[in-house]
């Protein structure tokens, strides 16, 4: 069950860290009102109904596009990496102190050695506790 939700916590914060950096862009194509194109990522293509404008039509008064245009646009983060230059003194000595202490888990352990592994206890031929009387409370 541990291991299972480890591995499902570690996928979540993945996704979250790639959807917080990623850049977003999705983009509406709207001719005469009715939508032509929607594109994620790259510019919608357009309905071929574009204005061209001529030397001659600058002069005059310029019609208004029958085409609308929607961008909505998401920038995602670009520094991710912490950097350990912020780190004052005394979040430096946290940090030291975490870490030995982390490490010093992993220290094995040396075991006690036993000098009476081949000692054999005597039988016991009568309860001596009841004879005395002497019970531990």
């Amino acid at each position: 069950m541990k291991e299972k939700l480890h591995s499902y916590f570690s996928c979540l914060m993945a996704v979250i860290i790639l959807f917080s950096t990623t850049s977003w862009k999705v983009e509406k194509h709207y001719c005469m009102g009715h939508l032509v194109d929607v594109a994620f990522f790259v510019d919608a293509q357009d309905c071929g109904m574009d204005m061209s404008s001529n030397s001659k039509e600058i002069a005059k008064v310029e019609k208004k596009s029958c085409c609308d245009e929607e961008l909505i646009a998401f920038e995602g983060q670009n520094n991710v990496k912490p950097s350990f230059n912020d780190f004052d003194l005394e979040h430096q000595r946290f940090l030291i102190t975490y870490i030995q202490s982390y490490i010093g888990l992993f220290v094995p352990s040396s075991e006690k050695r036993q000098s009476y592994v081949k000692y054999i206890p005597p039988k016991i031929v009568k309860n001596i506790q009841l004879l005395d009387a002497v019970f531990l409370i």
